[in-house]
């Protein structure tokens, strides 16, 4: 799958760009604040349906517009696919492919598969659980539509229980039988997204630890634990004997949308005892290992965005890293820098065909 055309209208910090790639590697060079990162954001945006960066439609709109636009032109297997997604200020989204609205943006999950490695990836180590279960479920939604379902269901659900606790303390008189109806759903949905995401890690990790392996010369060894209430519990019974902790707490505190991810580097947690570079090869890793899990499921090549990958990575690391996007036979994919020479010597060390754009 390659992005051919783009066009971005009114987007964050960019008045109007348009864009032809007829490479496989396309680098996006120039100093902070051009907008390199913005680019990415509204390809990422093309496939999922959404910005990067949780934010609110209208803060995508450039200061002083009334509206944005962003129309790719894909070539998937070997057919020209039109995406089409704008807002406008008081209106609602338009998200359209092939002329075609799209009556729900979960239709279009999975349909052009993307990887995005970002700054913001440093929420994987450091930032709340929210961000490691966000990274399994935007990988096995992409792959199953049944996942992406039951795990929407699950988080309404789950409100709807929530809302249920929070009048019941209020107003002490709690309605058993809706709570029933309510615990009966969140158990056989909460088991399903449970056993899946077990799954998944179970193959994703074995991906992951042989890409972290060549990146670091097997200097290094890590590990992916995925933490789970569910482990060693039955749902049922974790709900029933929580609900006076519940009642409380006024939510619900037993369930996978408690589930977690560890990593370890020699045994020891990555954010603790692991460096700047270390850190930044391990959410490669993890990129990587999500690029082949999906190339592999999907039987696509997705695109690959790489905002401002070579920072805090030293010489070595970058050239294997280079060399492993060689050898692996990526698709099209996207990079970032603020150095010209730096992305030129990279790119050097390998036999790709690629176009540096400067933007100013």
């Amino acid at each position: 799958m390659r992005l051919e055309e783009l066009s971005i209208t009114n987007y964050k910090n960019i008045d109007s760009r348009n864009f032809l790639f007829k490479e496989n590697l396309v680098c996006m060079v120039g100093v902070n604040g051009v907008g390199k990162s913005n680019i990415l954001s509204s390809i990422y945006h093309l496939c999922f349906g959404k910005c990067f960066i949780n934010s609110s439609s209208i803060s995508n709109i450039k200061f002083g517009k009334k509206f944005y636009m962003i129309q790719g032109l894909f070539n998937k297997n070997n057919s020209q696919e039109n995406l089409n997604f704008s807002y406008k200020k008081g209106k609602t989204k338009v998200f359209k492919r092939n002329g075609k609205l799209f009556k729900k943006i979960s239709e279009h999950i999975g349909q052009f598969p993307l990887v995005m490695v970002s700054p913001y990836d440093n929420d994987l180590i450091y930032g709340g659980s929210i961000f490691r279960r966000n990274l399994m479920d935007g990988i096995i939604s992409q792959t199953d539509k049944k996942f992406l379902a039951d795990l929407i269901s699950y988080k309404r659900i789950l409100e709807q229980r929530n809302a249920l606790l929070k009048m019941n303390y209020k107003k002490p008189k709690l309605d058993m039988g809706v709570l029933e109806i309510y615990d009966e759903k969140i158990i056989d949905l909460g088991n399903i997204i449970h056993e899946k995401r077990k799954l998944f890690i179970d193959i994703f990790k074995k991906i992951f630890k042989s890409y972290y392996f060549l990146i670091s010369e097997n200097k290094e060894s890590v590990e992916i634990n995925f933490k789970s209430q569910l482990n060693n519990n039955n749902y049922k019974d974790l709900i029933k004997d929580s609900l006076e902790r519940d009642l409380i707490f006024q939510f619900t505190t037993q369930g996978p949308h408690k589930d977690d991810l560890e990593f370890l580097l020699n045994g020891y947690q990555i954010k603790k005892f692991g460096s700047q570079g270390q850190q930044k090869s391990l959410l490669i890793s993890i990129k990587l290992a999500q690029y082949e899990f999906l190339k592999k499921k999907l039987d696509i090549k997705p695109i690959v965005l790489l905002d401002d990958i070579f920072d805090k990575l030293d010489q070595k690391r970058v050239e294997l890293i280079m060399q492993l996007i060689e050898e692996k036979y990526f698709g099209q994919i996207f990079i970032t820098d603020t150095d010209k020479k730096r992305v030129s010597n990279a790119i050097q060390t390998t036999n790709l065909s690629y176009k540096i754009h400067e933007i100013f």
